[in-house]
C-alpha cells in the first residue's frame, strides 16, 4: 500500500518537476546538514553550542 503512494508521488514529480531554484535550495540544505554533522563529528564544534544532555527529567526531592 505504501509503495503505491510512492509511485503516485513519483508520477506527480514526472508530470510537474520542481523548479531549478527549489532543487538548489534542497541541495544547499542537505550540504549544510552534512557539513555541520561532519564538524561536530570531528570535534570542531564549540563547547558553547552544545545542548545540555539532562533533558526534561523531573527532580526528586
Amino acid at each position: 500500500m505504501n509503495n503505491m503512494m510512492w509511485l503516485v508521488r513519483a508520477a506527480h514529480w514526472v508530470r510537474n518537476p520542481p523548479s531549478a531554484g527549489r532543487v538548489w535550495l534542497s541541495v544547499a540544505v542537505v550540504g549544510a546538514v552534512i557539513a555541520l554533522g561532519t564538524i561536530e563529528w570531528m570535534g570542531w564544534w564549540p563547547d558553547w553550542a552544545h545542548v545540555n544532555g539532562r533533558g526534561m527529567r523531573m527532580m526528586r526531592p
